[in-house]
């Protein structure tokens, strides 16, 4: 069969993998695919920019239009990504395509994040489709379990660890007792972190990514902005410490639940079980533990990032695309949405971590213990360490408490002659 002609937009991390791996592994694709896929054309940046991988100069382009407008050309690839607080030109080229009715396979999860309603709009202008596998946990196929394998469940629970820059990060705090600001700058240096690391360890890539994943998980409308998010950077290692003695391991995750008719969605630092299995996923791996009312407890685990992964997950959309194409029919669609009312994070039940520095004198724990009480708090677990010096350190873990309760706890506790400062409040997720 004549070969089905792709653009790609991008020749950065991920679409060097793209390219890399339609090359490498071209055979076994044209067979999985029903025919070979052939690349008519690259954008770049610059033409004479030295590059990762070899790409005949006839192929690349700095005319995104030229691929889009081009009618032999059906698969749309856009691994151009977002930089700059901005979703343009990537934005502009999704819609464009989508409209011309091409197949458009993209792993930018801030694109589909902040405009999936104007995406899914415009694909049903055109008979294409839109396939955004590489957009969640690199190469692990965690989309299409949702939208395929899981389909005959009602999902209960996501939570997943999606971003490998702060897993490496929370991995190296934890095992080597390093600060944050020494393990963001070895990151940095290896190439873990960009140099601007905000997305990352403030929670908002991490964001993007539940967006999407909670929107097909429980067919649902997700406004990114709504999702909370809370990020690393006040995780210590004396709080990691605390963590181990206590049996938890902390996580940034990615959370959702369906909670009747309405949707929890945050993100946040996490104590979880060391038995948990998300608490032996380490170093940049991802993984996702999904709770169906059918299938029971699964875990997808694997690389969620990466020039070879990433590409990896593109590429399989590109086969999927060129059955379709070949077959004359549009990709399914992407099934309902509901609009969802996301729980604010006050009215989230949790429980908690809570390292406070107090003067050490009698009579300060009841103290502090009367006010939970008070509130509704109560305390599962604690523990103190140091004795005959200013401050002293309460660690505690609390029961399942709602969150405005226990915030409220904490305004009064703060105010306590007997407390120096709260020093840090974790949540805690899954069973004691």
């Amino acid at each position: 069969m004549d070969p089905i002609k792709v653009g790609l937009l991008g020749l950065g991390n991920v679409g060097s993998g793209v390219w890399e791996i339609l090359q490498r592994n071209s055979e076994q694709i044209a067979r999985r695919a029903a025919g070979s896929l052939e690349v008519a054309g690259v954008l770049v940046r610059s033409i004479d920019k030295p590059r990762q991988v070899v790409v005949p100069r006839s192929l690349l382009t700095t005319d995104a239009w030229s691929l889009i407008n081009d009618p032999e050309i059906p698969i749309i690839v856009e691994t151009i990504g977002c930089s700059g607080g901005t979703t343009e030109p990537a934005r502009s080229y999704i819609i464009a395509a989508l409209k011309a009715g091409k197949h458009v396979v993209t792993a930018n999860k801030e694109v589909l994040a902040k405009h999936a309603n104007e995406l899914y709009a415009a694909l049903a202008e055109g008979r294409g489709g839109l396939y955004f596998e590489a957009a969640v946990a690199g190469g692990i196929p965690i989309i299409k379990a949702f939208k395929e394998s899981l389909a005959a469940n009602k999902t209960q629970t996501l939570m997943g660890i999606i971003n490998g820059t702060t897993n490496y990060m929370l991995t190296r705090m934890a095992n080597e007792s390093l600060s944050f600001a020494d393990v963001l700058a070895d990151a940095q240096r290896l190439g873990y972190a960009e140099p601007d690391p905000t997305s990352d360890v403030e929670g908002d890539d991490a964001a993007y990514k539940l967006a999407i994943l909670a929107s097909i998980a429980f067919e649902a409308d997700i406004d990114v902005n709504q999702v909370y998010r809370e990020g690393i950077t006040k995780i210590t290692p004396e709080d990691l410490a605390y963590a181990e003695q206590l049996g938890f391991v902390v996580k940034l995750l990615a959370i959702a639940k369906s909670d009747g008719d309405a949707i929890e969605a945050r993100v946040h630092p996490t104590m979880i079980p060391a038995k948990h299995p998300l608490a032996s996923v380490n170093d940049v791996f991802n993984a996702v533990f999904v709770q169906g009312d059918a299938v029971g407890d699964l875990m997808f685990y694997g690389r969620g990032a990466g020039s070879l992964p990433t590409g990896s997950a593109v590429v399989a959309d590109c086969i999927d695309a060129a059955h379709n194409i070949r077959r004359g029919v549009s990709a399914p669609r992407n099934g309902h949405r509901e609009p969802s009312k996301l729980k604010s994070i006050t009215e989230t039940s949790s429980r908690y971590y809570i390292n406070l520095r107090v003067v050490d004198r009698p009579g300060v724990l009841a103290t502090i213990a009367a006010v939970f009480g008070e509130s509704n708090v109560s305390i599962e677990s604690m523990i103190q360490k140091g004795q005959k010096q200013d401050p002293v350190t309460l660690a505690f873990v609390t029961h399942q408490v709602i969150e405005r309760d226990l915030q409220a706890a904490l305004d009064r506790i703060k105010d306590l002659p007997v407390v120096r400062e709260i020093y840090n409040v974790i949540r805690v997720e899954g069973e004691a």
